[in-house]
């Protein structure tokens, strides 16, 4: 038995609501010298949402969290944050336990349009890079997404 929303409904009915995949291309910033960067995105009912990435193991880095909204018939606005990390300056601490330690917030900012047949979407994305007391630092950058939905 199917459950859940994506039970008997079409993509074009689901609006944003799913799991997508997205090849994202930066202009500038941090990212723009990742040319295979893909995101992987879950937008949930009530809106919020997460993401995670395709490097998210290079640097170790946590999924990112966040919220989502319709902003008009088939465009929607999502902003997710996540925790940036730092090497470790040497070995020994690493086998002291410190492991890769926080290094700010990074936020995206992500305009999305999803195509009248509700299987793609194309999508601005602006990122802020933060350090750990939440001033923007550089690194942040600008480009666009091209994903699609996830589908049995």
């Amino acid at each position: 038995m199917e459950r859940g929303p994506a039970a008997g409904a079409s993509a074009a009915t689901l609006g944003l609501v799913g799991q997508w995949r997205a090849r994202i291309n930066f202009r500038n910033g941090d990212f723009a010298a990742v040319a295979d960067l893909e995101f992987m995105y879950v937008f949930n009912l009530g809106g919020t949402m997460t993401e995670s990435s395709n490097y998210d193991a290079a640097p170790p880095v946590p999924p990112a969290y966040g919220i989502w909204r319709q902003v008009g018939p088939g465009r929607f606005e999502a902003r997710y944050e996540f925790y940036p990390t730092s090497p470790p300056a040497a070995l020994a601490d690493l086998t002291a336990g410190q492991g890769w330690l926080a290094a700010g917030r990074g936020i995206f900012s992500e305009t999305i349009t999803v195509a009248d047949d509700g299987a793609t979407f194309s999508s601005i994305v602006r990122y802020e890079a933060l350090d750990s007391a939440g001033e923007p630092v550089d690194g942040g950058g600008a480009g666009e997404g091209r994903g699609v939905r996830l589908r049995f």
